[in-house]
């Protein structure tokens, strides 16, 4: 118990309780008897315990001598946070922390109904936590009072400058009771942290605590290579490698991120989105799945990159590279918490080669470069899984005994391991093949960044189709086929690979697809004789090569045109260009000198008769402006 010594003894008790052994570095830190009552600016990386840290570093300016908090009145201390997932999660770990104290906590968030908001301030409460600007909100309607205000925290100080909370955090800080005490946390401390911090803060101590590439120890980096093409494909054969209990796939966009949701849903995955375009309770409900395990994928912008605490977070992926370093480390430190080991994988286009490697650099990472997993990659590992199942440790039971012996003496031992094989595979998703790339990098010989392709590392060629047979399936582009979805479907229930698949010709209503020999036996095969894939797709095998000569019915037919040779057309005069005249020149009504003078450019006689009062009893037309003619005359 003497990592507890100086803790206020419920707050201790609540530590033990939760099954706290040891404190982390910043949480020892702020139980330096020499910060007792003083201003702090700390700085720690996401993931170090920052929120028991303040929290332990409160206790002593709420409490003081007493074992549990009085009657809830006006708030004590007020907790900002950036983002409203992040004030929530602050609300639960102070809940914990405070629970023997007797301390009652209320948030005010952004998206929440205002409303309940201000009826629980009103009930009374120790401790607010809320985001900047609903907090500004209920301060200017007068329904949180913080008159009584003894502390003040700002966690994830920097986020919310950068996310233009500057103003907001200003207000608060001036309403606030001057003689407050004023902790601030931030990741990194640039000149707006540290100008906020001299403004607001008396005589502040300042703590730096682990460097940041001693909080990411536990983080494996690999920065995988893979052809622009084939990023969305590296992406489920890295989740399908890993297998991770939790995963956060982050993009940059929000609609990158309904995309990605929208085709890992098809492909099997259980997903959930997170963006800023979802109101509160989606935001929840997604986090919750994560948690209580109905969710294993998330798909989030940045704004999931602080503060978001997911147990069993094993992997992050990061589809869209991030901006800069910072939100790199940010990203990353989703994984990698509470001494677990997490990897972080950054899908790197061959294009954006250097962009990466800027931001490693800039964030002091050390990376390993490699190739995503392959097909062959996710299969063997899926192998490895089955083999070593738990299942397989477990005594057979009374009540298997019977069918066991039954499946053994109809089927025998090999059929029955084949079936338990393809059920396995069955309930995951099918890999994907990728593209060859080269890990060299060959910028020295000239190039900014390396090649999709380089050497011995291109993808050999596919073998001519020379004895090829051809099958029919009933979807074409009327039903949005694309040999992208196409080809995994087949190679899924047909037992083919690409090399199998020659040429696809798509029609309006039907597709045409080249097989091997022997891939169409085995296709045909193993997909039985009701010929029908998934979606009622419908398969006819061909005696020979369609015919497809016919010109398509949903586009123009162009191929009627004659074709021009580059000789002929040399040798045409530019008079055989010009467009025929689609009428006859109309004579002229008078023999006034402007129709000689016109004869270049034929003119038509309006409708009607023309008006005598108006043109002298003789229509004329209208001379051209800056015409060189009419200017000579």
């Amino acid at each position: 118990m003497t990592e507890f010594e100086g803790i206020a003894p419920a707050i201790a008790e609540a530590l033990a309780k939760r099954g706290y052994n040891t404190l982390t570095p910043v949480q020892k830190a702020m139980l330096d008897p020499a910060l007792d009552g003083a201003d702090a600016l700390v700085s720690a990386q996401t993931g170090s315990g920052k929120t028991v840290a303040f929290g332990l570093a409160l206790a002593p300016t709420l409490l003081g001598t007493a074992r549990q908090f009085g009657t809830p009145e006006a708030p004590l201390a007020l907790v900002i946070a950036p983002t409203r997932e992040l004030a929530l999660q602050v609300k639960r770990e102070l809940e914990w922390l405070y629970e023997i104290a007797g301390a009652t906590i209320a948030s005010c968030v952004g998206g929440m109904d205002i409303r309940s908001e201000r009826r629980a301030l009103e009930r009374g409460a120790h401790i607010v936590v809320g985001t900047p600007g609903r907090l500004c909100d209920h301060i200017r309607r007068d329904s949180l009072d913080i008159s009584a205000l003894r502390a003040v925290v700002l966690d994830e100080a920097d986020e919310m400058l950068d996310l233009g909370f500057r103003e907001d955090l200003e207000f608060i800080l001036e309403a606030s009771p001057a003689e407050r005490r004023t902790l601030m946390f931030s990741a990194t401390v640039p000149r707006s942290i540290a100008t906020l911090a001299k403004n607001y803060q008396r005589d502040a101590v300042r703590i730096g605590v682990a460097s940041e590439q001693k909080q990411h120890g536990d983080i494996e980096y690999r920065s995988l290579l893979v052809a622009p093409s084939d990023r969305e494909n590296a992406i489920i054969n890295v989740l399908r490698y890993y297998e991770a209990r939790n995963a956060i796939v982050f993009c940059s966009t929000r609609a990158a991120v309904n995309h990605l949701t929208a085709r890992f849903n098809n492909r099997g995955f259980s997903v959930v989105a997170l963006s800023g375009e979802l109101s509160q309770n989606e935001r929840t409900h997604a986090l919750q799945a994560m948690r209580d395990g109905r969710a294993r994928v998330c798909i989030a912008t940045d704004v999931a990159a602080r503060g978001i605490d997911l147990p069993g977070l094993e992997l992050v992926i990061h589809a869209d590279l991030p901006t800069n370093p910072e939100t790199l480390l940010h990203r990353s430190g989703r994984t990698g918490r509470a001494g677990q080991k997490g990897v972080s994988a950054l899908i790197v286009p061959v294009n954006q080669r250097r962009k990466a490697e800027r931001l490693l650099d800039g964030a002091r990472i050390t990376a390993a470069w490699a190739k995503p997993p392959s097909a062959e990659d996710v299969t063997s590992r899926d192998d490895e899984r089955l083999i070593a199942d738990a299942a397989f440790d477990e005594a057979l039971r009374d009540d298997e005994q019977a069918i066991v012996e039954a499946l053994i003496a109809r089927h025998g031992a090999e059929k029955l391991a084949a079936a338990f094989v393809r059920q396995f595979r069955s309930r995951r998703s099918a890999p994907e093949e990728l593209s060859e790339v080269s890990l060299a990098d060959d910028r020295k010989k000239g190039r900014r960044d390396g090649p999709a392709f380089t050497g011995d590392d291109a993808p050999a060629p596919r073998a001519d189709f020379t004895d090829g047979q051809w099958v029919s399936l009933s979807v074409g582009r009327k039903q949005n086929a694309e040999p992208r979805w196409l080809i995994p479907m087949l190679c899924r229930h047909g037992k083919l690979t690409k090399r199998d698949i020659g040429a696809i010709r798509m029609q309006p209503e039907e597709t045409y697809v080249e097989l091997t020999a022997e891939g169409a036996e085995r296709f045909l095969s193993a997909i039985g004789p009701n010929r029908t894939l998934e979606k009622g797709i419908r398969v006819k095998s061909l005696p020979g090569a369609p015919n497809v000569s016919q010109p398509r019915q949903d586009k123009p037919d162009f191929a009627k045109s004659r074709p021009r040779s580059a000789e002929a057309t040399s040798e045409r005069s530019h008079k055989d260009f010009e467009p025929k005249r689609k009428f006859e020149r109309k004579p002229s009504l008078t023999q006034d000198a402007h129709t000689e003078k016109r004869d270049d450019k034929p003119w038509t006689k309006k409708k009607g008769k023309p008006d005598a009062k108006k043109t002298g009893g003789s229509f004329k037309p209208k001379a051209k402006r800056n015409n060189a003619k009419n200017r000579q005359a």
